[in-house]
């Protein structure tokens, strides 16, 4: 991976720390500050800062090269939280096949709602309220012709 500006002035951050605390000689410090500034990947940076305690520990190079340490990437953001509702009206459009579509209606009703609330909140989910809506309309419109057919089939036994 290419090393950024960013990564070369966290190096010689490490570096500089590594300097101040006594652990580096000065033509060592200055031997891997201009090492740093020549580096063009973020494998020769890590290289740099290794041995210093803010540098990378521990990581041993895979069979692509070395992995990117943990110095120079951004801290992972968690996965948002998935809407409650939206796992009801799944859970609600998946029984409609056991409930004989009981639970048609409050699937519809729950995915709506929970899609509603998913735009506003940003939480996850929506492919769950989205699959209970489909499901609770299937169930709707199967009972809605179930319904029709019950009707056409006694108006035209009794004329």
């Amino acid at each position: 991976m290419l090393a950024a500006h960013a990564d070369r002035e966290r190096a010689v951050d490490v570096l500089k720390a590594g300097f101040s605390e006594g652990r580096l000689p000065q033509d060592e410090y200055e031997r891997r500050i201009e090492r740093a500034y020549r580096a063009r990947t973020v494998g020769e940076l890590s290289l740099l800062v290794a041995d210093l305690p803010q540098g990378p520990s521990g990581m041993q190079p895979t069979v692509m090269g070395a992995p990117v340490p943990r110095t120079f990437m951004p801290a992972p953001l968690p996965p948002p939280m998935t809407n409650g509702k939206a796992v009801g009206s799944m859970v609600c459009g998946v029984l409609t096949t056991m409930t004989m579509g009981l639970t048609g209606i409050p699937a519809v009703i729950l995915g709506h709602t929970a899609r509603a609330e998913i735009r506003r909140t940003g939480e996850g989910g929506d492919g769950f309220a989205l699959a209970g809506i489909i499901l609770g309309w299937l169930s709707v419109a199967g009972w809605g012709l179930f319904l029709l057919l019950i009707a056409i089939l006694e108006t035209s036994a009794n004329p």
